[in-house]
């Protein structure tokens, strides 16, 4: 299955662009890093060979371990590509919510969306790793 961050807005060469391609690196996943305008352009959805995850803050708050569940379970059951979308400064458009089949959150809390991409990357690489037994996610 094809992991595939799309974000609204340039991140730049910035340290977080460095985070986000440090853990890209490490994903043993076929991964895809989009970016798009602050506003405009469509995201189109593939029936359900896709799953849409809008990344907000309203959305639910899951463990790194039901994350791995989750994307486990989609690629087991035909799930071709998740595809996260990261919002500009205003948030995601009322198309892009529409078009998502879950929203996940880290927390109540709003986060730059350079922050995010980086978050959400390292969350990738943790949930591959926790489904192939990797020792990197440890029990607390």
């Amino acid at each position: 299955m094809k992991l595939h961050i799309i974000a609204r807005g340039k991140i730049g060469r910035s340290p977080e662009q460095e985070l986000v391609d440090r853990y890209v690196k490490r994903i043993g996943w076929d991964i895809k890093l989009s970016e798009l305008p602050d506003q405009g352009g469509k995201i189109p959805k593939l029936g359900n060979q896709t799953k849409i995850i809008a990344m907000d803050e309203s959305g639910e708050n899951w463990s790194s371990k039901k994350f791995a569940s989750l994307l486990s379970s989609w690629r087991d059951h035909g799930v071709r590509e998740a595809r996260f979308l990261i919002g500009a400064a205003d948030g995601l458009s009322i198309e892009e919510r529409e078009s998502a089949d879950h929203f996940f959150s880290f927390g109540k809390a709003t986060w730059p969306h350079m922050m995010a991409r980086a978050m959400l990357a390292e969350q990738l690489f943790r949930a591959t790793a926790i489904i192939a037994n990797h020792p990197y996610h440890r029990e607390g």
